[in-house]
């Protein structure tokens, strides 16, 4: 996957990046760290320059999120009901819990959708209850943006910083990756064996 990334990048420049990242949002285990410290490796080499290529990344986390907010404007909240009345007990929610997250959503959803920018996977996922509960297009925007830049801003700024030294880059950024993958693992399994059905 690296190697298909550094290719891609060279032929595609900040098109490459933005594309990517796109894929990155849509189909998340393409990982940005990957995409972006790669970027910030090629303005630490002079084959690229270091706004062009945030805003291509931006660019590209926001069009591949919109996408997943489109999906959940389109759905909406209210059909979820046939399924989590089957699946519930293996999400671990009823559809009481679907409405009082629907509106938390509605009174924080700017902030929510800002802070899981920085978390992996849930970066993605978040757009889709945004859309689902009708957050304002332009709102979804502005806060996607604001959280992509900044974390798009760290990963080029890692990879300018380690330069060429690649193993450094997955050194610094996987480990924390994978404790919060494992974390979320492991909040589930306790909510499984744990989760009871409301009356």
């Amino acid at each position: 996957m690296t190697e298909f990334i550094i290719n891609l990048t060279a032929w595609g420049g900040y098109f490459g990046i933005f594309l990517l990242m796109v894929l990155e949002n849509v189909f998340p285990p393409i990982p940005s760290e990957v995409i972006m410290g790669l970027g910030g490796i090629a303005v630490a080499r002079g084959q690229m320059e270091i706004v062009p290529l945030i805003v291509a990344g931006t660019a590209g986390t926001v069009v591949g999120n919109y996408f997943w907010y489109w999906i959940g404007w389109r759905l909406g909240y209210q059909r979820l009901r046939p399924f989590v009345d089957r699946y519930g007990r293996w999400l671990t929610l009823d559809w009481e819990h679907v409405l009082q997250l629907e509106r938390f959503f509605r009174r924080h959803g700017q902030w929510v959708v800002f802070v899981f920018r920085f978390m992996p996977a849930f970066r993605t996922m978040v757009s889709l209850p945004a859309g689902m509960t009708r957050m304002p297009r332009g709102r979804f925007l502005v806060w996607t943006a604001g959280g992509a830049a900044i974390w798009d801003t760290f990963l080029a700024g890692a990879g300018y910083y380690l330069g060429t030294n690649f193993r450094e880059l997955d050194a610094f950024i996987g480990p924390a990756t994978m404790a919060t993958m494992g974390a979320v693992a492991l909040f589930y399994v306790w909510r499984l064996l744990r989760w009871q059905p409301r009356a």
